[in-house]
């Protein structure tokens, strides 16, 4: 079994786009239940099972099982229309997903959209790179305490009565404060969203109770972060960041049950770095490598298909992941890629104004003029899939050499290694 403890997180260390979904989907078949705790339908994970690939965006990489339960916690913000578009996509597969959502996930409504795409004119130059789904603004909306809450929906009368405030709120900000434009009628808006609590109301639940109930029955539960520990509101690369905690310390805020021991917090890691939206970016390749590694990579967003950027693995990146999420240990995924390069930079440092810096600077001027300080490792020419078989010990030389340069660099153990897009094609050390 890949998974003997009762509490385990998967995080994301660097900008997201990490592997997560394949090392959840790994670890799912043995859990009673799957936890997304924060994000909205601006993440993607990818699952290649049985030779089909599913792209999911808001229902936990756990739901191709028939066993565990996939729950949308309390720190996700909910698309309705996106969520029953992604259970129906399931349905038309074969698949009827065992899914819960919680009652005190906040809802996304047309106008954050709007909303989201006027702030990122405004911001221009320190803007996100936003997916544009509304996900800040209903963050933000969050924290004006003019949301609106999936069990809302439930109720039209309180519906109404938030929503006359939300969406006034939101017009006069679109259109007064960033000359943006917003005509879709309050009534309609409306309309759609009874509809869609109506077609919702068999999943909705207090989940935080199930949770609770389920740890003290040492059931094992699987909580599945969104993007990664770069794009985290408070750790991150601010303001180039998503609107939520993505580290594994925000379980408990996200999901409504506190933990008092986690058996494992696993930080995934691609062996090269990527990312898609704004910021900075130290070991970023140039146009000619970058469309060879992206090609090579499939590294195209989930979400929104743009073609991400990418870049050599950064251990100042990881090494604060590490310290931030309190990992357990490293799952490193995407060596297969890798293969054919002779010659592979590894980042452990920047250059600053000709002072080295090992951990990520809050300044977003240091971060602006950060030089990637390198160390190259030898490559590999091909992997021998004998090695899923017979173990680490059969993986090439070099590469084993270059998990190890990452053990001793960033302090902790790389315990998982996937070399390919299969559940099959990952072997535990």
């Amino acid at each position: 079994m890949a998974n003997q403890n009762k509490t385990v997180v998967i995080v994301g260390t660097q900008w997201g786009d990490e592997g997560k979904g394949k090392i959840t989907d790994f670890f799912a078949g043995d859990s009673a239940y799957v936890v997304r705790f924060q994000g909205g339908n601006n993440a993607g994970h990818t699952i290649i099972a049985n030779g089909e690939t599913y792209k999911l965006h808001l229902i936990p990489s756990g739901v191709i099982y028939n066993k565990p339960t996939s729950i949308i916690g309390n720190g996700v913000v909910i698309d309705p229309k996106a969520l029953l578009d992604e259970i129906q996509m399931l349905k038309n597969r074969g698949i009827n997903p065992n899914i819960l959502v919680s009652d005190r996930a906040h809802v996304i409504f047309p106008y954050h959209i709007a909303l989201d795409d006027a702030l990122t004119v405004h911001q221009g130059g320190l803007a996100a790179g936003s997916t544009k789904r509304g996900i800040a603004p209903v963050y933000a909306d969050k924290m004006f305490r003019n949301g609106i809450r999936m069990v809302d929906l439930l109720e039209p009368d309180i519906l109404r009565e938030k929503l006359i405030i939300s969406y006034s709120f939101a017009h006069v900000l679109i259109e007064r404060a960033l000359g943006g434009t917003f005509s879709v009628p309050f009534e309609e808006i409306f309309n759609n969203y009874v509809n869609y609590g109506k077609q919702l109301e068999p999943y909705i639940s207090d989940t935080s109770v199930v949770l609770y109930d389920a740890y003290k029955n040492s059931e094992n539960i699987l909580f599945e972060g969104a993007q990664g520990m770069s794009l985290d509101v408070d750790h991150g690369i601010y303001p180039h960041t998503t609107s939520s905690n993505t580290l594994a310390g925000n379980i408990s805020n996200g999901s409504g049950v506190t933990f008092r021991k986690i058996d494992r917090i696993i930080g995934i890691t691609k062996a090269y770095v990527s990312r898609v939206g704004q910021s900075p970016f130290p070991t970023e390749l140039g146009k000619k490598e970058a469309t060879e590694l992206r090609k090579k990579g499939g590294e195209f967003g989930t979400t929104t298909g743009r073609p991400r950027r990418v870049g050599w693995l950064d251990l100042v990146q990881l090494r604060q992941s590490v310290r931030v999420n309190g990992l357990t240990e490293i799952a490193l995924t995407k060596l297969d890629i890798l293969t054919g390069f002779e010659h592979l930079p590894v980042c452990v440092g920047y250059d600053i104004n000709g002072k080295t810096i090992t951990e990520m600077p809050a300044s977003l001027t240091m971060y602006r003029d950060a030089k990637p300080i390198y160390k190259n490792l030898s490559g590999w020419n091909e992997l021998d899939e004998s090695a899923l078989e017979k173990g680490y010990n059969y993986l090439p030389d070099s590469l084993r050499k270059y998990i190890d340069f990452i053990e001793q660099r960033v302090a902790c153990p790389v315990k998982i290694i996937s070399i390919g897009p299969q559940r099959h094609e990952t072997i535990l050390r």
